[in-house]
């Protein structure tokens, strides 16, 4: 179950976090995974650690510019073929909505919209043409709930649910399979630096598992999407957050 030799998977922000965890779980499968951050050189650990379960290549990834969308994408002509896409990168900016500066909202709106619009644009001809592929779109909790300070981030995962809906749709028929996840409060870096040790041990006390989220239990979920024992769920978007949006 959940092979992937011969298949070529990309996983944008894979340095660390939900991204490298997951990229684990698809080498340990047969897969070469494409790697992605923001360096220019990556980090001789992250590449011993991840090379020693499987072939692994890395690709700069600024998605802050248009002109690093475009050229990360041209890259991608480079590999013959590509089966797997998980749109994972992602920033979050905290303030209000009044306060919000027009530098911090491009730049959200550039990593975590436009960035993966465009990568799925390119996906949706080059999987069409291949009469295959999955594509996972990695938004959040606060796709379908919010919080204060989170306006800016709620706005870009709301719109990626948007696109996965509709990809799934076009590329139904395509062979061609699309989906979002919605992680929870996962204990990344992200969530590390965007709350205090006081705050996550209340938000651990308002998640009826518990606790927070380890980042390999959301590569489970994307594992899956990502597999061809998924055969049949498309446009969806998975909400994975131990029961913290129904309390």
């Amino acid at each position: 179950m959940f092979d992937f030799s011969d298949q070529f998977v990309l996983i944008t922000g894979s340095s660390r976090g939900i991204g490298k965890e997951t990229a684990k779980l698809f080498l340990h499968r047969g897969a070469t995974v494409i790697l992605t951050g923001t360096a220019k050189n990556p980090s001789s650990d992250l590449i011993d650690e991840l090379s020693a379960l499987g072939t692994v290549f890395y690709e700069t990834a600024d998605f802050i510019t248009e002109e690093g969308i475009k050229e990360f994408i041209s890259r991608l002509d480079n590999y013959k073929k590509i089966d797997v896409c998980i749109n994972n990168a992602g920033i979050n900016l905290l303030d209000e909505v009044e306060n919000i500066s027009d530098d911090d909202y491009q730049k959200v709106l550039s990593v975590n919209l436009n960035a993966p619009v465009k990568i799925s644009r390119y996906f949706a001809k080059r999987m069409k043409e291949q009469e295959y592929g999955r594509i996972v779109n990695v938004a959040s909790i606060w796709s379908v709930i919010s919080r204060p300070a989170r306006g800016v981030y709620s706005i870009t995962k709301h719109a990626i649910i948007g696109l996965t809906q509709t990809m799934g749709i076009e590329l139904a028929a395509s062979g061609v399979i699309v989906n979002a996840i919605s992680p929870g409060f996962t204990l990344t870096e992200l969530t590390k630096n965007t709350n205090t040790a006081e705050q996550l041990d209340q938000i651990s006390k308002n998640i009826p598992i518990n606790r927070l989220a380890d980042p390999i239990e959301m590569g489970y979920i994307i594992l899956f999407l990502c597999s061809k024992e998924n055969s049949y769920m498309t446009g969806q978007n998975i909400i994975v957050d131990g029961g913290f949006t129904n309390v």
